[in-house]
């Protein structure tokens, strides 16, 4: 049998079937939210969050809002990726050379496996909104590198392997307040450092009102045999706030500025309780994915009203099918 996946086998992640009243593409897990309220005791609301495979069991950074309110990151471990164990205190960045390189806030990270690496990408503090970028190769020593693009931005996402001999780059510019811009973008480097070649990607708006507002990268995207999948976040703005949902493209391998699906609708939106109801209601924000290349599933970790920690479900064959039969390109 073909496999869609070009990864590795994982089959301990967490997996729930389908139900059989659901006729959605995406089905939540029945035991959310996986993370709920003062995880630790310098921990107030864990979301927006990044879990991967380590060492054949898991681990992650996560963000976790402080008690005097402010955006850090911690590590954390976990033997089934559903029951975390956050550390106890937030993480410790140094440089290179072993001196303290503190931040002074930083949120929603992403975390990609490159090379034996550990790549880690969050919003930092670069006299404004910028993209912070660090690595690790246990989850106990972290060292901070250059940000990678001028602020502002955000939703910085590192593809998991060179293309063309390059590391791609997905953002979002925006302003220094809360985004009014809203386009991906995409850009390039040969080591890490130096990033150019930048090109937009994708555009908000289009029929779809749920991402008319702005959009976003979310997980790590997945290499597919019809292309690299990525989930993103999508935002409208409503009499009654921001509304965050998510949705998915696909992307052309070989060049991924290019895109081929888009899908016209959202795949998840914010429905229960702990999504709609929190200390910024009404948000879904997909941070990261789990995936099993042997059965095509894969689970979705997202952040639930800027409170809590869920994850999602799908099987890669049946979501391209619905992506492609369902697809709005908006370039």
């Amino acid at each position: 049998m073909r496999k869609t996946i070009n990864g590795n086998s994982l089959p301990n992640i967490p997996w729930e079937e389908k139900p059989k009243e659901c006729s959605d593409v995406i089905w939540r897990f029945s035991g959310n939210p996986i993370i709920d309220r003062n995880p630790v005791p310098k921990a107030a609301r864990v979301y927006n969050s990044a879990i991967v495979p380590y060492k054949g069991e898991f681990a992650g950074v996560f963000r976790a809002d402080q008690k005097n309110g402010r955006a850090t990151l911690f590590a954390g471990f976990s033997k089934d990726a559903i029951k975390i164990n956050l550390d106890q205190d937030p993480i410790e960045w140094i440089n290179e050379d072993g001196t303290p390189n503190p931040t002074s806030f930083a949120y929603d990270p992403r975390v990609v496996n490159i090379d034996d690496t550990y790549y880690i990408l969050w919003c930092d503090d670069m006299n404004g909104p910028s993209i912070g970028l660090g690595r690790t190769i246990d989850f106990k020593t972290f060292i901070r590198l250059s940000n990678p693009l001028m602020p502002y931005n955000r939703n910085g996402v590192l593809f998991p392997r060179k293309i063309n001999g390059k590391y791609m780059l997905l953002s979002r510019p925006s302003d220094t307040g809360h985004t009014p811009f809203g386009d991906i973008f995409i850009s390039e480097s040969p080591d890490l450092v130096y990033w150019g070649n930048h090109k937009h990607l994708m555009s908000k708006g289009g029929k779809g009102w749920w991402q008319g507002t702005k959009i976003g990268a979310g997980p790590i995207p997945i290499e597919t045999n019809e292309g690299w999948l990525l989930f993103y976040h999508g935002v409208s703005g409503t009499c009654n706030g921001f509304v965050y949902s998510f949705g998915a493209v696909i992307l052309d391998l070989d060049q991924p500025s290019k895109v081929l699906y888009r899908t016209r609708d959202y795949l998840l939106t914010p429905e229960k309780d702990y999504e709609s109801v929190g200390f910024v209601p009404n948000v879904v924000f997909p941070c990261a994915n789990l995936f099993d290349a042997d059965t095509g599933r894969i689970a979705i970790y997202y952040g639930a009203a800027d409170t809590y920690t869920a994850i999602a479900f799908t099987q890669v064959d049946e979501l391209i099918q619905y992506v492609k039969n369902n697809s709005e390109v908006i370039i």
